[in-house]
């Protein structure tokens, strides 16, 4: 990596903590129908959450990008479910604020390198965090949390990766939040249990809001 490189990766590095600060709970959202967009954010943002992971797991998704960046400015919006330089490209010309990915790829390491947006890399191993740390990478998301060792696996990693933070998800739920969020090198949590399905379709939007409402009190 050239100085300019690693310069910009701390920069990166700096930027995702400053998310992770607001964020704490970072609502991982998939969105099936457009009419969901606004009213799911705004019962999220009502209720404290006010930085989202929007994913890129229905056709919406870009879509709700760019609504949410131009219709909800005050909102941190970034694109989750990223798997390639091709996705990658249009969750940034979308407006995405950062990237999130389920895991790690050389490819992808280095787009995020490249790329002025902060990459959130997914990784479940040791090796795939190495990787990662190469490159100057120092926040990652552990995916799927719970079936990756949850927190005994992140308190693990903070011997071998001490200055490594890490966002886990995949399985988070209020059960076991404050476990995750008791360790040091836990910057923040995403998950989806303030989205209950019935909730969504239902319209049920108060409950939504309640139950973000309910995370944020938890710190």
């Amino acid at each position: 990596m050239t100085p300019e490189q690693q310069a910009r990766m701390a920069d990166k590095v700096t930027l995702i903590d400053e998310i992770a600060q607001r964020a704490r709970v970072l609502p991982v959202i998939v969105i099936n129908d457009e009419r969901e967009i606004l009213p799911m954010a705004d019962a999220l943002a009502a209720g404290g959450l006010t930085c989202l992971e929007v994913t890129l797991r229905s056709k919406f998704g870009l879509k709700a990008i760019e609504l949410l960046r131009e219709q909800r400015p005050n909102l941190t919006v970034g694109a989750g479910t990223v798997l390639d330089r091709h996705m990658f490209a249009a969750v940034e010309a979308a407006g995405a604020q950062f990237v999130v990915t389920p895991g790690a790829t050389q490819d992808m390491l280095e787009a995020g390198v490249e790329s002025a947006l902060p990459l959130l890399p997914g990784i479940a191993t040791a090796s795939e965090i190495m990787m990662g740390y190469a490159l100057g990478y120092r926040r990652f998301k552990l995916f799927p949390a719970e079936i990756c060792g949850g927190a005994a696996a992140i308190q693990a990693f903070g011997g071998p990766f001490g200055d490594v933070r890490f966002c886990p998800t995949g399985g988070v739920n209020v059960g076991n939040l404050k476990a995750y969020m008791s360790l040091p090198n836990v910057m923040c949590v995403g998950g989806t249990w303030m989205l209950d399905k019935a909730w969504i379709k239902a319209g049920e939007w108060d409950k939504v809001e309640q139950s973000s409402r309910e995370a944020v009190a938890l710190f």
